[in-house]
This record gives C-alpha cells, structure tokens and sequence, in this order.
C-alpha cells in the first residue's frame, strides 16, 4: 500500500500539482506587473529608451529624494535600536507581574495601518492635539506652539513608534536564551558592566540585531502613508514621488522608473535580510529561560524596569488614546463625528458617506481573507510535503512566496495600473483588483502562520491512517486539520487585518465609489475643516479597534511566540 505523503496527498507529484494555482497567482498578479512597469521604463514606445533613466539620474531632485529616503531610514532605524534594546533586555532578563499583557501592548502598534498611526501622533501633537491644547491652557497663548505636521521630527517619531517592537521582540528572544555564565565569567575576570556587553553580549546578538536592524530600514524605506499625511508636502520618498508620479501629477515612464530604482534596492535589502537571517540561524549555547530570567527583587531592578518600559508604553500608547479622546471631543462632541460618517450633507446621489467605506473594507477583507488562506493552503501544503519535495519544490517556492516582502505596495498598485489595464486582462476599473492586490500582500503572513504548523505534523501519524484505508482526504480531515486549524485561523486574522488596513496599493488602483477605510481617512484629511477632521479622527478610530481586535484574537489562537 502507498504511505501518504506529508501533505496528505499521494504521489510524489503532489507538491507540484498543490503549488501550480499559487504559482499562476504569482505570474499574473506580482511578476507580471513588475516585468510591466520594467518595460514602460525602459520600452515605453516600443523600442529601448533612456530617457527617463537619464532623467532621474541627471535630476537633483530625484537624487535628493532617493539620498532622503536612505537617509531618514537610516537614522530612523538608529533610534529604534536604541530605543528598543532597553525594553529587549527586561523582556529578555526578567520576570514580572503584567509581563504578557506588556508584551502584547507593546506589539499593537505594528498592526496599526500607516494612516491611524500618522492620525494618533496628530491627535497627540498636532496643531489641535492634546499636548497643544494643554500647553495653550497652561500658557495662556491663542496659537499652538507646536505643530510637527510637516516636519523630519513626526516622521521619525513615527517610524520609531511603528517598529519598535521589532527590536523588542527579535532581539529578546535571542537575548532570552543566551548563557548568562559568559557574561558572569567577563564579569568575574574584571570586566565592568559595559565591557562585559560590548566584547560578549553584543557580538552574540549581532545576528538577531542585524536581522530587527534591517527589517526596520526596509520597512522606513518604503514608507508611504506616513511621510504623505506627517510630511505635510514637505518630504518625498521614492514611495511618495511613485504615488505623485502616477495619480496628482502623471507621468507614468518616470514613476516606473523610480520604482525600477526602488525593486532594485528593496530587492537588495532583503538578500542581505537573508543572508543575516541564515547568520542568526546558527547554532549558539542556549540556555532555556527559566534559568536565564529572575524576578526583580531589588530597588534596583524594579527601577530598571520602570525607566526602561515608562519611555516606551508613553510612546506606543498615549498617541491611541490621543486618538480615541480626540474622537470624541473635537467638533460637537461625543458621538457626532461618528454619527456623521453616516451622513449625507449635501443631499447628491453622487456623494459617497463615509461609513460606506467601512462596508468596503469589511467585504474588501473577507474576500482577501478567503484567498489568501485558500492559496497560502496550497502553498504551505505544496512546500511542507515530503524530503524530496521540499529539497526541490519547497526551496524554490518558500522564498519565492516572500517575495512581495520585498515589495512596496504603492510599486505593486502602480504595476497593477500599468499591466492590468487591457485585454485579455482588463480590471482597472473591477474592485476585484483591489481583493487581488490585498491577497498578495497579505500571503506571505499566511504562509508563515501554518507553515510552522503543517511542519509539525509527524508523516506516522498520515502513514498509519493510510494503512488503515483512510483516504487521502480522510488523512486530511482527520489528522492534519485538527493540527493545523489553529494556524489556519491566525492566518485569516492576518489577512482580514492587513486588508482593512493597507493603503498603498489601495490609494492607486480603488475605484472613486468604493473607498476603503485608509482611502476614506486620507480624504478627510485632505480637506478643509474642523467637520472632516472630526470624521477622520473618527473613521481612524473604528480602524484601530478593528485591527486590535484581529490583534487580539492572533494572539488568543497562537498564544506566546
């Protein structure tokens, strides 16, 4: 009798057959706009041309708009280190009352969108946030004193408070389970505290903070929603100039390009994320963390916990609760700026309420999230499959599936404009683009999230229900199923949430009539008056209780990672 494979599929040609609808996703909807927006760069009559490479490179603006994109990344992902290594070190050393639930709060801002972040640090110190309210009251002056809207300090303020928790959790998961008797032993043959951690504990961590390092910059890199709505104008990316390039002032050959610039760099970034990766794969002497960790007995330590965590919860929690009170308080007060996304002011059956776009969202997501689980099972099931299988098909298809990664989602939204707007695939104007754009981003997630999990599965117990006569599907529902179903729902939570929240793609390829919740906010922001900041304010709220949730619920069906 044939063994079923790990899949639970039979036939050494299972991999293959799974991976072949994912494999068609990648083709039409990543590599081929991607291959579009090269040919409109370099082929955009038909024939080669330089003329907009030539342009970039011989135009100061656009240099100094690719040398601010690498700078403010740079100096942006500095701050998080030193920020975030202190919070590493308590998780890392300690154990405390609260512990969990710290570690859960610190991780909510990651899951927030560009665009309710940028909205809470204006709540909190905008020109109408809490810090210029109190100030105004307490000085006695008519005008805000601060305003950071437009400034290099709120972009970096962002970036800190959007990926700082990268730090705190990549590095202090190393930083957990390293032998804490090396650093005893500098220690004990004379080495002060800061010597014991340059010459010991640095250089063991140099991996995982290589690896957190890197992912920030790619992360500040290709930036969007943060430096559009704090930059004020004042501040362009090459996300940014892509996004001005293809919608206020269009020039599609030259925003190819400077996405061309941008593929190539990203690219380059996440083949060195790689290779620190397969660096901090390394075997180590570990220690498990019941001996590595103690609880804070002294005043000493409760102190260090204190001036290390006050910093950050202040960062990553008083800007949402700006948000939230700022909701609730600006205009009329109370639930008016709610109740008014479900107005029409000015009685058009043209006029879009704001509220719809939160229907848009919710329909955008669980379409996305229907796709993305069912192409991430395929491909998880595809890589996770026997020996030869996965030295063969699973080597290729598991980076192959990270890609978009490595890609910024306003590149994907303009390679969708470019490819996607002609037979035999004409869909930009189908709100299907959007559910298509929101799968490939989300994929990578949910792969990730079962992959560790099919993995697990031990073939013995695939092997016996086989011997037994179950079929193939049987070995399935029965015994991978119940292993896996748990990976499967956090996989759905990742997808509906990164869907309600992506805005880059979204902001180029959504149709006028059916904005998502990012899209509506950006507008409400782009408009004058204390009304529409109320409602975006508003919306920006209902977006963050939603992403919190799917937070939430991640963490409830996956537990402590």
């Amino acid at each position: 009798m044939k063994h079923a494979s790990r899949t639970g599929l039979p036939g050494k040609y299972a991999g293959a057959l799974l991976a072949c609808l994912p494999v068609a996703y990648l083709l039409l909807f990543y590599f081929y706009p991607l291959l579009s927006i090269l040919a409109l760069s370099l082929f955009p009559a038909g024939r080669l041309d330089w003329v907009s490479l030539g342009r970039l490179v011989g135009s100061a603006y656009y240099l100094e708009t690719l040398w601010f994109t690498t700078w403010q990344a740079t100096l942006s992902t500095l701050l998080v280190v030193l920020l975030g290594l202190p919070g590493a070190y308590i998780f890392a050393r300690y154990r405390f009352p609260g512990k969990k639930v710290l570690q859960a709060l610190f991780t909510v801002p990651f899951v927030l969108p560009t665009v309710v972040v940028a909205m809470a640090l204006l709540a909190l110190l905008g020109p109408r946030g809490w810090l210029n309210l109190a100030l105004m009251r307490i000085l006695a002056l008519e005008r805000p004193p601060l305003d950071i809207q437009g400034t290099l300090a709120a972009i970096l303020l962002a970036h800190v408070f959007y990926n700082v928790v990268l730090v705190v959790r990549m590095v202090g998961a190393q930083w957990a389970n390293m032998d804490v008797r090396l650093v005893e032993a500098a220690r004990t043959m004379g080495a002060s505290r800061w010597q014991a951690f340059w010459q010991v504990t640095l250089p063991l961590l140099r991996p995982s903070l290589g690896s957190a390092a890197l992912l920030v910059f790619i992360f500040c890199f290709t930036s969007f929603g943060v430096v559009l709505i704090l930059g004020g104008g004042h501040y362009a990316t090459l996300e940014v100039e892509i996004f001005y390039r293809t919608t206020y002032r269009p020039n599609l050959p030259l925003a190819a390009t400077l996405a061309i610039v941008q593929i190539a760099l990203t690219f380059g970034l996440m083949w060195l994320y790689a290779r620190v990766q397969a660096q901090a794969g390394a075997p180590q002497e570990l220690r498990p963390r019941h001996m590595t960790q103690i609880r804070p007995r002294r005043g000493r330590d409760w102190g260090l916990l204190a001036a290390s965590l006050l910093p950050l919860l202040i960062l990553l929690l008083l800007p949402l609760a700006a948000l939230l009170e700022r909701s609730l308080r600006v205009g009329a007060g109370g639930l008016a700026n709610y109740q008014a996304l479900f107005s029409n002011p000015r009685g058009s059956i043209f006029y879009v309420p704001p509220i719809a776009a939160v229907r848009n969202s919710l329909l955008f997501a669980l379409a996305a999230m229907v796709l993305a689980v069912f192409l991430g099972l395929l491909v998880s099931l595809s890589i996770a499959g026997g020996p030869k299988s996965r030295s063969r098909l699973g080597r290729l298809l598991d980076p192959l599936i990270m890609l978009p990664l490595g890609t910024s989602a306003v590149t994907l939204g303009l390679g969708y404009t470019v490819a996607l707007d002609e037979p035999p695939l004409n869909l930009r104007t189908s709100p299907l683009l959007v559910i298509l754009a929101h799968t490939l981003v989300a994929l990578p997630f949910v792969v990730r999230a079962m992959l560790p999990a099919l993995r697990s599965i031990r073939p013995s117990l695939r092997e016996a229900a086989a011997t037994l006569g179950a079929s193939p599907w049987h070995v399935w529902r029965e015994v991978d199923l119940p292993i896996v179903g748990r990976a499967m729902a956090v996989g759905a939570v990742f997808a509906f949430t990164i869907s309600m929240g992506e805005f880059g793609a979204t902001a180029l390829i959504y149709r006028p009539d059916l904005p998502t919740m990012p899209v509506a906010i950006y507008r409400l922001m782009s408009r004058a008056g204390i009304a529409n900041y109320g409602q975006a304010l508003a919306m920006s709220a209902l977006l963050m209780a939603a992403c919190v949730a799917g937070f939430l619920l991640i963490e409830q069906f996956r537990g402590e990672f």
